[in-house]
């Protein structure tokens, strides 16, 4: 079986009922993989592709609120955010400088202001769910994408959480 959609085109379902889409788009002076997926077509709607059509084409948007997110969790010592920060800190040394777009003298929010964006994954089943429907993956290091940190949106749009992975 198969979904077609006016943004996605045809989305066939894997033999175990799954479905994935996968894009290189153009993001500023970088590409970003996208990549959509289900694990059980029937679990996905129009509504839901629709949604997740809007993520795509509202990149920029998206991408500006996941980094609001992750400054408005900077104040808390033990967020994930902060700790990701002190890390990369850490890490860099004297040569963070060279990994950032601008130097204000506020290190958390420089780093933020830096943070490549790297992928956005679509998880079009979790539709109004409380689980993510979109995961944004940022790198300060393209090439060291060891440490990163993900930010995790609902269907409405809003942040449900930041979180560092590596």
């Amino acid at each position: 079986m198969a979904i077609e959609h006016d943004f996605f085109g045809l989305l066939s379902s894997g033999p175990d009922g799954s479905i994935f889409w996968s894009e290189t788009v153009e993001f500023g002076d970088h590409a970003l993989t996208v990549d959509l997926t289900a694990p059980d077509q029937e679990d996905v709607s129009s509504e839901s592709l629709d949604i997740a059509a809007a993520f795509v084409s509202g990149l920029e948007a998206i991408d500006d609120k996941a980094r609001r997110g992750m400054l408005a969790e900077v104040d808390d010592r033990a967020s994930e955010v902060t700790e990701y920060i002190l890390q990369q800190q850490e890490e860099y040394g004297d040569e963070l400088t060279d990994y950032l777009v601008d130097v204000s003298g506020d290190a958390a929010v420089d780093i933020i202001r830096s943070l490549r964006l790297m992928s956005m994954t679509l998880l079009v089943d979790e539709h109004g769910g409380s689980e993510p429907f979109a995961v944004l993956e940022y790198a300060l290091d393209a090439d060291g994408d060891d440490d990163v940190l993900l930010v995790n949106f609902g269907s409405d749009g809003s942040v449900l959480s930041v979180m560092s992975a590596d």
